[in-house]
């Protein structure tokens, strides 16, 4: 059964918002209230359609001692019943508390693991699968910085990414990335096992997070390319150093101005996710065991290219469809993921 006096008090919370907005709230008050309003305004209408539904359901019960509606409540009912059921789904889903973080932008980063110059092309691979899945979703995909090894393969790789929930999405892929194939570089036709890491972070706004310009150091230097090569002959790379707590981030994509407004973008996400982090601990330990924790210490997939399959050993899928996925069609296992970490959280949530 749907928790009847929670929908009843989000009812009753929507129309008192919409009340204080109609009566002129005070300008203070007008940005709360709208974002709350917005919020609440799909949930209101769902609740109210659930209602009509099950009203309809009743009707057309009754309809059924009729013999001259007979034949009409006959034909709705196996439509009412079988709506009902996935209306009440998708009520609970919305009862769950919000991640604050969802419908932000994300800063993506990969870096290689084991496995020397094949983890570099696997990260590179990676790097590839994100942005033909970013353009695929109508996302803007922008590359921060982007260092190649001698191979062509990627040492490390910074993406902002920009559009309609775009770290719902992708906060799941944050983890230990695993590749079994035979390298360009083995002659012998051997499997190799290589990995790369993910992480994808909420982008921050300058308001959640403030960095004092004392908690940082800014160092200048000519950008490099694959090898080491310097690709220009001016100090146009930004590196800088979070003081604090060690962080480190670089950038050496475009001018020195753009370089620094991008490296201070990436730190605030760091320094946010770490945030997040902190307190994800202190009202649940165990979270960390659960899917979209944030939680980067451990494999979470592995990439079989022999077998061409992609397997998520976080929820036991396997798809061989490892073509497609590393072409960027993601969404199957994005969706199985999300559908996953709903179940657990109702269950949680006791809803």
């Amino acid at each position: 059964m749907l928790p009847m006096d929670k929908l009843a008090r989000i009812t009753q919370r929507f129309e008192y918002v919409e009340a204080r907005l109609n009566a002129g709230a005070s300008a203070a008050e007008i940005a709360g209230l709208s974002r709350e309003y917005s919020d609440l305004k799909s949930v209101v209408a769902g609740i109210e359609a659930w209602h009509r539904a099950s009203q309809d359901l009743t009707d057309a019960e009754a309809m059924l001692a009729d013999p001259e509606m007979r034949a009409l409540a006959e034909e709705e009912l196996p439509r009412l019943r079988a709506l009902l059921p996935e209306m009440e789904h998708q009520l609970r889903l919305a009862l769950l508390p919000k991640d604050a973080a969802d419908e932000r932008a994300a800063i993506l980063e990969i870096r290689p693991g084991t496995g020397g110059e094949e983890a570099s092309l696997f990260a590179g691979d990676l790097a590839r699968m994100y942005q033909r899945y970013a353009e695929g979703q109508g996302w803007r995909f922008e590359v921060l910085e982007s260092q190649l090894s001698d191979l062509g393969g990627v040492k490390e790789f910074t993406a902002h990414i920009q559009g309609a929930g775009v770290y719902a999405r992708l906060k799941y892929e944050s983890g230990v990335h695993r590749v079994q194939r035979v390298p360009e570089t083995e002659a012998g036709g051997r499997i190799h096992t290589s990995a790369a890491t993910v992480a994808v972070l909420p982008e921050a706004e300058e308001v959640d997070i403030d960095i004092p310009a004392s908690d940082i150091r800014i160092d200048t230097m000519r950008a490099s390319g694959a090898g080491g090569q310097h690709v220009n002959t001016t100090d146009s790379a930004v590196r800088i150093t979070h003081i604090p707590t060690g962080i480190i981030v670089t950038s050496s994509e475009k001018s020195q101005h753009q370089n620094r407004a991008n490296a201070m973008a990436v730190l605030r996400a760091r320094l946010y996710e770490r945030e997040r982090d902190r307190l994800d601990a202190e009202r649940a330990a165990d979270r960390k065991s659960q899917v979209g924790s944030g939680d980067r210490s451990g494999r979470i997939r592995t990439y079989n290219f022999p077998q061409g399959r992609m397997t998520d050993h976080r929820i036991n899928l396997t798809l061989y469809a490892l073509t497609q996925i590393i072409q960027g069609d993601l969404g199957e296992v994005i969706d199985a993921l999300i559908a996953h970490d709903q179940a657990a959280r109702l269950a949680e949530e006791g809803l």
